[in-house]
């Protein structure tokens, strides 16, 4: 039997209904981060395998996601087609995606027919559709999306720029595979996968809609109950290859696709996170008015767009960014970008920048909290990076208060972000005067 415990942490003002709960399942007390809201009659549930994702790759590049697709098909206990019908003809959203740390079962539908859902989701997981034909089909459809990708040159650059960062670790390959990874993955390692990646120990679950703490309860029974208790995994954390480098494709390109990246020291749990959100959104992820875009494009005319990000996750921590631009001016965009970067990380942000960001980030905070979906992924994404219940509220504060000065001395604090790693896809054959 299951045993809820109460009397856990809840989120505070707006969200006085939604909290993290611990229920005991076969031993294990698994995190459930819970919402009732009666608005709308629809229910949803995220099954969350932490330690699932691409990151237990290992060297078999696209294990994860091959084996996600599969438990897209079903069950052995009925068709693909037919088991696709039955949700279709109940309007029931059911999904399963790998991601780089974790793997997502997702169910919604109406509260009507969720306790069908359930039962479906449960042949799923007590009996997947590990067939020699469902892997098959599998196989020739990454095999395709493989080749597509081939010429789309964003995914070039951007598989490239991770394997030249992350060179020493599996982390390099990309969460796809390669055409020659797959040709490893077979019916036995696909179904090892699951096996040992489904299991009670590395779970966190994720429920919303108009549905009780009781009736939780009896989902979690009936839905859980086919899964193994499991070992607790540790995920690692993949650090960058701290060398300014540059590696060029050449291909049949009407542009030059350039993206780059750098190590960034900061954990995703880090007291000044929010400092990185703010000097992120300055730097380069605010779009017009962000610092890479004012210098690449509306001063010189040299791209449509630039962009770039800082990033903490639990896995890795970056600082990455890209452009688009003429292949003749490649060269100019990568000074332009060096030199952009380095003003930053030197002489920090002026206080207009500062102010606008402020006040962009406070004001569009309500957005992001508007949904159900949108406030359970919040405090999944909370619970899950170890930040606390709560935390983006604090957060607010925290920007609210936070002076120029203080910025400041977080940015001159991550000179990092100048060991810049460029992979570039052009059809300039020229030598890129960069390196």
């Amino acid at each position: 039997m299951i045993r809820l415990i109460f009397g856990l942490l809840l989120l505070q003002g707006v969200l006085m209904s939604q909290e993290v709960k611990l229920v005991n399942i076969k031993g294990v007390d698994v995190p459930i981060i819970f919402e009732e809201d009666k608005s709308l009659p629809i229910v949803s549930v995220e099954l969350v395998f932490l330690s699932a994702g691409s990151i237990e790759d290992n060297e078999t590049a696209g294990l994860a996601v091959f084996a996600s697709k599969m438990l897209n098909e079903g069950s052995l206990d009925i068709s693909s087609v037919d088991f696709a019908k039955a949700l279709e003809e109940r309007a029931i959203d059911f999904n399963v995606n790998s991601g780089s740390e974790t793997l997502v079962f997702t169910l919604s539908s109406l509260k009507e027919e969720f306790e069908f859902g359930v039962s479906m989701v449960e042949k799923v997981l007590k009996n997947p559709n590990i067939s020699k034909n469902t892997f098959d089909k599998i196989y020739t459809q990454t095999a395709g999306v493989i080749l597509d990708e081939e010429s789309d040159f964003d995914y070039v650059a951007n598989t490239r720029l991770r394997h030249l960062m992350y060179e020493n670790s599996s982390f390099r390959f990309p969460s796809l595979g390669t055409k020659e990874s797959i040709k490893k993955i077979d019916i036995k390692k696909v179904d090892n996968f699951i096996k040992t990646h489904l299991d009670i120990a590395n779970l966190i679950v994720v429920v919303g809609g108009d549905i009780d703490e009781q009736q939780v309860k009896n989902l979690l029974e009936k839905l859980l109950s086919p899964l193994k208790i499991g070992k607790k995994r540790e995920l690692p954390f993949f650090d960058i290859s701290v060398s300014q480098k540059s590696e060029t494709q050449i291909k049949q390109s009407e542009q030059a696709y350039i993206y780059f990246g750098a190590p960034f020291y900061l954990k995703t749990n880090d007291k000044d996170i929010f400092k990185a959100k703010v000097a992120s959104f300055i730097l380069g992820e605010s779009g017009f008015g962000s610092r890479l875009m004012e210098e690449i494009r509306v001063k010189r005319g040299l791209a449509y767009s630039a962009y770039s990000r800082f990033s903490a996750e639990k896995s890795s921590s970056s600082f990455v960014g890209y452009l688009q631009t003429k292949n003749e001016s490649k060269d100019e965009a990568i000074k332009i970008v060096k030199e952009t970067i380095n003003n930053f990380s030197k002489s920090g942000v002026t206080q207009k920048e500062f102010e606008q960001a402020k006040k962009f980030l406070l004001g569009s905070e309500p957005l992001r909290i508007e949904t159900l979906s949108q406030r359970l992924s919040r405090s999944f994404y909370e619970y899950y990076r170890g930040l606390g219940l709560g935390y983006f509220k604090n957060e607010l504060k925290e920007i609210e208060k936070l002076s120029l000065k203080e910025l400041n001395e977080f940015i001159f604090a991550h000179p990092e972000i100048n060991e810049l790693i460029f992979s570039i896809v052009t059809n300039d054959n020229s030598q890129n005067s960069q390196r």
